[in-house]
């Protein structure tokens, strides 16, 4: 988990900019000095640090006597300001750039690794699904995208689900892996994302992640059938009573429990 010092570098601010700033909201009004040994920050450095912080509006300073008194922006005002300026950012380059793009449509099998990348590339297929969303999904995945999937289902698209977990959910027509199948399978931290019989999403790992999409329509059907037969089996195995399932071979019978 980030820290707050992590999280204030990753907003753009450098590490002793981060160090100061945090100092100041524990202590303030404080000298450079005073900032400088509560912040752990060299005095060589300091200075620079709360120069940059001022620069950047995150910071204050007042002459007192003589002295060099130092407060922080606070950090709704800070963090509203950081907002903003993002979103307009945002806005300025989705009008630039996106002319500029020219959409892939020769069907390459495209891969990419991470964690975070591979939930963002699947809350962007939810979120632009119009007919139909078929998933399969461990726990960690329901956990993270179950507001994108439930506002898929509120806009109408039919959802087609296979948990691989025991994490509660209830949309769309949803049937559980058996645990046997998912381990012969391989599934304990698979992802599969297909949306509107158009694009296909597969990761695998959620320590160490790898990923694949693409919209080939082979590979996007051949997946969509995968999830679809899977649904119909499990169908047909709720409704098989004791003598049916007796039938079976053994080997059969474990890979259905």
């Amino acid at each position: 988990m980030l820290t707050l010092l992590d999280q204030l570098v990753a907003l753009g601010l450098t590490e002793y900019e981060s160090k100061v700033y945090l100092a100041l909201l524990r202590e303030n009004p404080a000298t450079g000095y005073q900032i400088s040994k509560s912040a752990g920050v060299p005095r060589s450095m300091v200075y620079e640090a709360l120069g940059r912080l001022e620069a950047r509006g995150a910071a204050l300073h007042s002459e007192d006597a003589k002295v060099r008194l130092y407060r922080p922006v606070p950090p709704a005002l800070l963090l509203d300001r950081y907002e903003r300026e993002a979103r307009e950012r945002t806005a300025a380059l989705r009008a630039e750039l996106l002319p500029l793009y020219h959409q892939e449509t020769t069907g390459r099998l495209w891969n990419f690794s991470g964690r975070r990348e591979a939930l963002a590339y699947a809350s962007d297929l939810l979120d632009g699904a119009k007919r139909e969303l078929m998933l399969v999904l461990t726990d960690a995945d329901v956990a993270a995208l179950r507001p994108r999937i439930e506002a898929a289902h509120v806009r109408g698209v039919h959802l087609g689900v296979i948990l691989t977990g025991e994490a509660p959910f209830d949309l769309g027509q949803m049937v559980r892996h058996p645990k046997r199948e998912t381990a012969l399978h391989r599934m304990e931290e698979t992802l599969i994302v297909v949306a509107d019989e158009a694009e296909f999403l597969i990761t695998s790992g959620h320590q160490i992640t790898t990923a694949t999409v693409t919209t080939n329509l082979n590979m996007v059907l051949l997946a969509r059938q995968f999830i679809w037969m899977e649904l119909f089996a499990q169908r047909i195995f709720a409704r098989l009573g004791p003598d049916l399932l007796a039938r079976l071979s053994p080997e059969d019978q474990q890979v259905l429990h």
